[in-house]
C-alpha cells in the first residue's frame, strides 16, 4: 500500500526528474560565441561539466583547441570573426549542423577601448563588432528559433549601456544599442506568442581583460560571474545584473543616468 509519505516522495522524485529533463533539454546543444577567453570560456567550462554539448567560437584558434582537447566528446569549435558579415550566416549554419541542432546561443564577445582622442578607427571597430556583428548574429539566432518554435538567446551587454561615457563613447553607445535591440526582439517573440526566451546579461566589472579604466570596484571573479549567468539562463530570466549587487547601480542609472 502506498502511504502518503511514499506518495509524496514519489511525486517529489518525478518533479525533480521533470526539472532535470527540462534543464537538459534547454542546455543540451549550446553555441557560445566568444569563448576563447574571459566569461565565455568560463561559461563553456561550467556548462560542459553539466553534460551540455557545446560549440565554441572565437578568433584565437589555439585557445579554442585547448578547450576541445580537454573535452573532445562534448566540444566542437570554429573560428568566427564577427566583422566578417558575409560569412557569419554560413558559419553558424555549419556549426549548428555539426552540433546536431541548437537550444541555446550565448553571445559573449564584444570589444571596447578607451578613446579619449576620438580616433574613428577605434570607434569603427567597436561598432563593427558590437553593433553590426551583434545584429547579424541576433537576427540569425531568432530566425532559426522561429523555425523550430523554441529556443533561448542570451547576450552579454553591459551596465555601461545604461549611460554615456566620455572616455569610451562608442562602447557605451553600442551596449545601449544591444540592450534596446534585445528588448525589441523580446517584444516580438511575445507578440508572436512563441516560447523563445531572450536574456539580457548586464555585468559590472568582471576580472577579465575587458575590465578597463582606472576606477574599478565590485570586481567579480570570472567563475562567479559565469555561475550567476548560467543560473539566470536556466531560470529564463529576461534581465540579470552580474553580480547581483550591480542591481543597485542599475537602479540609480535608471533614475539619473
Amino acid at each position: 500500500m502506498l502511504t502518503a509519505a511514499k506518495a509524496l516522495n514519489v511525486t517529489s522524485c518525478l518533479n525533480w526528474g521533470l526539472q532535470i529533463m527540462s534543464v537538459t533539454g534547454t542546455m543540451q546543444k549550446v553555441i557560445i560565441m566568444g569563448a576563447s577567453s574571459g566569461i565565455g570560456r568560463e561559461i563553456a567550462l561550467q556548462l560542459v561539466k553539466q553534460n551540455a554539448r557545446i560549440a565554441i567560437t572565437g578568433r584565437r584558434i589555439q585557445q579554442l583547441e585547448e578547450l576541445k582537447e580537454q573535452y573532445p566528446a562534448q566540444i566542437i569549435y570554429s573560428r568566427i570573426d564577427h566583422t566578417e558579415i558575409g560569412s557569419l550566416e554560413e558559419n553558424l549554419n555549419e556549426l549548428t549542423n555539426q552540433l546536431g541542432g541548437l537550444d541555446l546561443l550565448i553571445l559573449c564577445s564584444g570589444i571596447g577601448d578607451i578613446n579619449n582622442e576620438l580616433d574613428f578607427t577605434v570607434e569603427e571597430r567597436t561598432i563593427a563588432v558590437n553593433v553590426t556583428g551583434f545584429t547579424k548574429i541576433a537576427d540569425w539566432t531568432i530566425l532559426y528559433f522561429q523555425k523550430q518554435h523554441t529556443g533561448h538567446f542570451a547576450a552579454i551587454t553591459s551596465i555601461a549601456g545604461m549611460t554615456g561615457n566620455d572616455e569610451a563613447p562608442a562602447y557605451n553607445a553600442s551596449k545601449a544599442y544591444q540592450i534596446n535591440y534585445l528588448s525589441g526582439l523580446r517584444k516580438k517573440m511575445k507578440k508572436l506568442k512563441l516560447p523563445i526566451y531572450i536574456t539580457d546579461i548586464r555585468p559590472g566589472f568582471v576580472d577579465t581583460d575587458m575590465a578597463k579604466g582606472e576606477v574599478k570596484f565590485w570586481v567579480a571573479p570570472v567563475n562567479k560571474a559565469a555561475s550567476q549567468i548560467i543560473t539566470a539562463i536556466k531560470a529564463k530570466r529576461e534581465l540579470v545584473y552580474i553580480t547581483r549587487r550591480w542591481r543597485i547601480i542599475g537602479f540609480v542609472l535608471r533614475l539619473f543616468g
